[in-house]
């Protein structure tokens, strides 16, 4: 793909969009359009890159972002909702931004689209936030335009305001971690500076027709991933495990006063699943080369420039 093409990132402002157009613009990719609704988020990135196009709309409602769409060359589908109590948000932002998005393509003539779906989609997990990405991906997969899925699986790195990023900046603040039960619950996390270099691979190499389950190369117990964060950041908090059924109230009891917590019931549920997702050889498919989990982790909190910035919730 030609360097002056027109790429289009819908949620573009959350912790993938963030990554991929400073990774985009290393590429030499300068026609940058992000729409996301999320102002706070949007504005960072407008900091960092001021001579891309940002637009604060709400793809779950067709207005004047459409006219954005026109002469793009790719899309890559980023909008998602992870975290939330009520279902309308994971409705909206999730299901009807899809189909908007997907309209739109298609009268504009736009044939090709990364969509990011997630390694829920084959998960045991039944929530929100899985019902309605496995919705999703079916609407990329059904609309007759040319597209590459992707499926990552829990993935960490700059600008990371949830997961890894919220637990760091948690141990610093607090004398103790709580941990769930024995906390040796598989992970397979993916570095987001990997994901964004396969992203990147598709669109140049417009691959289609394909879903890819993107896998972190590791398998890493929970409690694992949280000594290799605290060794990194250097924090001096306790790791202490505590019963699963303690830890599971407290959320609970978290959600009370939090609408919007960082860590919710479902998704400790889903921590617990027995989920083993696919790991296939991505770097050679996408011709890459990954990053060792303990290299990415020192890179995502100690990188002079992104580490500091947060992303809001």
């Amino acid at each position: 793909m030609d360097k002056n093409s027109k790429i289009i990132l819908p949620g573009g402002a959350g912790l993938v969009g963030q990554n991929l157009v400073a990774h985009l613009k290393n590429k030499g990719y300068t026609n940058l359009v992000v729409i996301d609704k999320h102002r706070a988020n949007l504005e960072i990135l407008k900091q960092l890159h001021p001579d891309i196009i940002a637009d604060d709309s709400d793809l779950a409602d067709l207005g004047n972002w459409e006219k954005l769409f026109d002469g793009a060359d790719a899309v890559v589908m980023l909008q998602a909702q992870i975290g939330d109590l009520k279902p309308e948000p994971f409705i909206r932002n999730n299901v009807t931004s899809t189909e908007n998005v997907l309209e739109v393509c298609k009268e504009r003539n736009i044939n090709y689209i990364v969509h990011i779906s997630s390694s829920v989609v084959e998960s045991v997990a039944n929530d929100l936030y899985t019902n309605t990405k496995k919705e999703q991906e079916q609407l990329v997969i059904n609309s007759c335009i040319d597209n590459v899925v992707l499926r990552p699986t829990l993935m960490f790195g700059w600008f990371d305001r949830k997961h890894l990023g919220w637990l760091s900046r948690f141990m610093k603040k607090v004398p103790v971690i709580p941990i769930p039960g024995h906390g040796k619950y598989m992970r397979q996390p993916l570095y987001v500076g990997d994901f964004c270099n396969i992203i990147v691979s598709c669109i140049e190499m417009h691959i289609t027709g394909k879903v890819y389950n993107i896998t972190g190369f590791e398998k890493i117990d929970y409690i694992d991933i949280i000594r290799q964060i605290k060794k990194s950041t250097g924090a001096k908090s306790l790791i202490l495990k505590i019963p699963y059924s303690v830890f599971y109230l407290l959320l609970r009891i978290w959600a009370l006063f939090d609408k919007n917590p960082p860590f919710t019931a479902d998704q400790l549920q889903a921590l617990i699943a027995d989920d083993e997702f696919e790991v296939i050889d991505w770097p050679e498919i996408f011709k890459i080369e990954p990053t060792p989990f303990s290299k990415a982790i020192d890179e995502t909190f100690n990188d002079s420039t992104y580490s500091k910035i947060v992303l809001d919730f």
